[in-house]
């Protein structure tokens, strides 16, 4: 059997047979070196250079951010601040959904942890102000993936670190589509809100507003500390998470007063572990995404697709419907990593910017984490809302749609990705 598909065969059949993700990877690996007569060795070699990373240590701070963040008062600053700026709209509770995940998405880049987070406060109030089940658990859901495109993301780090593209580009490109996908969000809550008599919140009063606003201020800076520190050329990814950290204590710890002491060892073991499983995953895809250039695969697919079609936007939309396939059974950093060789391949046949073709990977990986079978944000989602996925599934479809819309208008105006990002950090263009 050619090695290129006893690769691709054994591993999709190991995930079918429900092996964890980072064992699918190293055991179909081992077993493709060992027809070729590989030294095994290169095995430990490749895993230890997948993970040898100073950019990737700014992973376990964010996911440390985002326990911090659950732990204490502060996300529940951030949905009162959501909820006096866009609550007293039609569909008022879908709104303040979205609008935290955009912001909470620009502190901790975790979208699982916004789910579960803002899903367990805003899901059983949106089920009891009259809102359907399934939407409220599809909103939740699909506005949670804003974490993967908003900085600062976990993916775009990846991707950055292992695809040689500016980290600090990939955020600033990010920006601009996340938010267009939580305006389109909103505009079809209140679409939906309009056909469905979903109600709105008061409007609190400019004063209460302001106090609101005040109150929530302190943990607003964190993305204008990361963000601006990043681009500025202050402080590399890994030390804008740092800082981020320290911040969230401070303010937890010493000014809200929130978060005890004796509670940071099981916020920093929590954390560590939230950082092993993805990281053994990591060193995995190592291995796998060395043989897949080793093999040529790279080059294959490009023959492949340049035999069938020339034109750069159908090279592009093929690329998209391949990410979004492989969304369906692989989490985004996963699939970042075994297929970057073939996704840069692609961009360069069709003349696509290496910030652009990230972002635009990222966006279209994100539509995974509420597809089905992996699907994670809308498994956690659908079962704090005690609602059937099947049901869930049907009502993230139109939300699902819009995002890759989205991303494909990008492909038309690259702009949308790469206005800020050649306006701010023009050295990189």
């Amino acid at each position: 059997m050619n090695p290129l598909v006893l690769l691709i065969v054994s591993f999709f059949g190991l995930i079918i047979l429900r092996i964890n993700i980072g064992f699918a990877l190293i055991a179909s690996s081992l077993i493709v070196m060992s027809t070729q007569g590989l030294p095994l060795t290169s095995a430990v070699n490749q895993m230890y250079s997948g993970i040898d990373s100073f950019t990737l240590l700014a992973v376990p701070f964010f996911m440390l951010l985002g326990r911090i963040l659950n732990a204490g008062s502060i996300t529940d600053r951030l949905l009162r601040v959501a909820d006096a700026s866009v609550g007293h709209v039609r569909g008022g509770l879908g709104h303040v959904n979205v609008f935290v995940s955009m912001v909470f998405a620009s502190l901790s880049g975790s979208a699982a942890a916004d789910t579960a987070s803002v899903g367990s406060i805003l899901i059983p109030a949106m089920k009891k102000a009259g809102y359907d089940a399934a939407f409220a658990a599809a909103l939740t859901a699909a506005s949670s993936t804003l974490g993967v495109i908003i900085p600062p993301s976990i993916v775009l780090i990846v991707y950055g670190a292992f695809g040689n593209v500016s980290i600090g580009a990939l955020f600033l490109g990010g920006v601009v589509p996340g938010i267009l996908i939580g305006i389109a969000m909103m505009i079809y809550t209140y679409i939906l809100a309009v056909r469905r008599g979903y109600p709105a919140n008061p409007f609190p009063g400019v004063r209460a507003f302001g106090g609101v606003l005040k109150r929530g201020a302190a943990p607003l800076l964190i993305p204008v500390l990361v963000l601006g520190g990043i681009v500025g050329g202050v402080f590399t990814p890994t030390e804008g998470s740092i800082i981020a950290v320290g911040w969230a204590l401070f303010l937890s710890l010493v000014v809200y007063r929130d978060i005890p002491f004796r509670a940071m060892p099981k916020l920093l073991t929590d954390a560590v572990i939230d950082f092993a499983v993805p990281m053994f995953t990591v060193a995995g895809a190592g291995i796998f995404g060395w043989l897949i250039a080793y093999l040529g695969a790279a080059q294959l697919v490009v023959d492949f697709i340049t035999s069938v079609t020339a034109n750069p936007y159908c090279i592009m939309l093929l690329l998209v419907g391949f990410l979004l396939l492989m969304g369906t059974v692989l989490n985004p950093i996963s699939a970042t990593l075994i297929f970057l060789p073939i996704i840069q391949a692609l961009g360069t046949t069709a003349g696509v910017n290496p910030v652009h073709l990230g972002v635009l990977t990222t966006i279209i990986l994100s539509v995974g984490l509420i597809t089905p079978p992996y699907g994670i944000c809308l498994l956690i989602a659908a079962q704090i809302g005690e609602v059937r996925i099947g049901r869930a599934m049907l009502a993230a479809l139109p939300i699902c749609l819009l995002t890759v819309f989205i991303a494909c208008l990008s492909l038309w105006v690259p702009d949308i990705v790469l206005g800020l990002p050649k306006l701010l950090v023009p050295q990189y263009f």
